[in-house]
C-alpha cells in the first residue's frame, strides 16, 4: 500500500451540511484501515487526509466518492506521497 495525500479545497458551492456525510466517509475509510490522518485547515479553506491504496488510480477512484467531491463542495487533488522522515 502507498500513501496518498488528498487536498480538499472548498469551492463556492460548499455547504456545511456536507460535513457529516464527509465525516462518515472518512469513518468508513478508517474502519477499513485505509485512512491514516485527516483534518481541516485552520483558515477554513478546506482540509487534507492521507489514504492508503495500491495505486494513484485506486486512490482517486476511492476519494472521488467523497461527498465533498460528489456534491461539488470541494476540489480534491490526490498526490502520491513519499514520507521520508
Amino acid at each position: 500500500m502507498r500513501k496518498y495525500l488528498v487536498l480538499a479545497i472548498r469551492t463556492s458551492a460548499y455547504d456545511p451540511a456536507v460535513g457529516e456525510p464527509h465525516r462518515q466517509f472518512l469513518g468508513d475509510l478508517r474502519t477499513r484501515d485505509m485512512l491514516q490522518e485527516s483534518g481541516p485547515f485552520t483558515d477554513s479553506t478546506g482540509g487534507a487526509y492521507i489514504v492508503l491504496a495500491e495505486s494513484r488510480a485506486a486512490a482517486e477512484a476511492l476519494v472521488f466518492t467523497d461527498p465533498l467531491h460528489t456534491t461539488g463542495a470541494a476540489d480534491l487533488t490526490v498526490y502520491e506521497w513519499e514520507i521520508t522522515g
